[in-house]
């Protein structure tokens, strides 16, 4: 395939944490291969984004998580790069006008992986244990499954959260599989693997995608090449579910969407921060009804809820 002639290489914004430049060079790497191009028809363009800048405060104490992808999306829209890397659960379900979400990558492990460096499991820390995390709905799920653990915050890229575990900040942390096998960490003795079951992923987690300009037709022809239908349609379900319930860093809210044999499987879960009440449900249904099956089971865990139950 031939590149659009823009008289520069095709370049990808991305936020500059490692995890975050492995994801970017995926997409590059999958494009050259599928599209038989060089490497350096494209250029991976590193933009610091204000959720990189701010790590001392939790992201709900000052915006959410667009604060990992609006700089990027504001050099999307001035022109300075043709299309963006991010990961999925970073994404808000509503995109600035002018853009869209174009393609997702065939999604990588969705579990959650618990980390101490004793290697243990979740469940054999012992009692009144520091786990440290940043995510409020992983805080919800381990204070569900371990009411006697102190849960404190935990901040930074995979690197740091690392190093604050080793200097003994906490005792044990969590942190994405998927995040961990790209960059080559997922063997490691003090990952233990979680169960979905026993604690359900965000809502996009595992999931790479690609954004771009709506009337870059260009790019778009260039994206197709990478996209994974059954994921896209994961996505559209799941995303569905986190819109209905006005999903953000403000609230704890967990959803895994499966295909299998055009069916799609949807498992969703809300939680009050403390832990102390969840609600979780299914849904099944052809692929194409994602989008429906993924508003109809919010309505369903909000009644079950009652008024209130997600108000930050």
């Amino acid at each position: 395939m031939m590149m659009p002639d823009r008289g520069h290489p095709c370049r990808i914004g991305t936020r500059g944490t490692p995890l975050a430049l492995a994801q970017a060079n995926e997409v590059r790497n999958l494009l050259t291969t599928a599209l038989g191009l060089e490497p350096d028809a494209f250029e991976i363009v590193v933009i610091r984004t204000t959720g990189d800048r701010v790590t001392d405060q939790p992201l709900r104490a000052f915006g959410g998580k667009g604060l990992f992808t609006k700089e990027i999306e504001e050099a999307l829209l001035e022109g300075r790069v043709d299309c963006a890397v991010h990961s999925m659960k970073d994404v808000p379900v509503v995109q600035p006008e002018g853009l869209v979400i174009d393609a997702c990558l065939q999604s990588e492990d969705v579990r959650d992986a618990f980390l101490s460096l004793s290697g243990c499991a979740l469940g054999d820390m012992p009692e009144g244990s520091t786990l440290g995390t940043s995510s409020l709905r992983r805080r919800a799920q381990v204070l569900r499954l371990r009411p006697d653990l102190n849960v404190v915050e935990f901040r930074g890229n995979v690197q740091t959260r690392l190093r604050k575990l080793e200097s003994g900040v906490a005792h044990g942390t969590l942190l994405a599989m998927a995040g961990l096998r790209r960059l080559g960490l997922a063997g490691c003795a003090r990952v233990v693997p979680m169960d979905v079951h026993d604690m359900l992923p965000a809502v996009g987690q595992g999931v790479i995608c690609v954004e771009r300009r709506e009337d870059d037709s260009d790019v778009a022809q260039l994206i197709d090449a990478v996209r994974h239908p059954d994921t896209e349609a994961r996505m559209k379900a799941e995303r569905a579910f986190l819109a209905r319930l006005d999903g953000s860093c403000r609230t704890p809210i967990a959803g895994y969407g499966e295909v299998r044999d055009g069916r799609l499987r949807l498992a969703g879960e809300i939680l009050r921060p403390d832990g102390s009440e969840a609600h979780a449900g299914t849904r099944t249904g052809p692929v194409e009804n994602g989008p429906a099956l993924g508003r109809d089971l919010a309505e369903v865990l909000l009644a079950e809820a009652g008024p209130g139950f997600l108000a930050p």
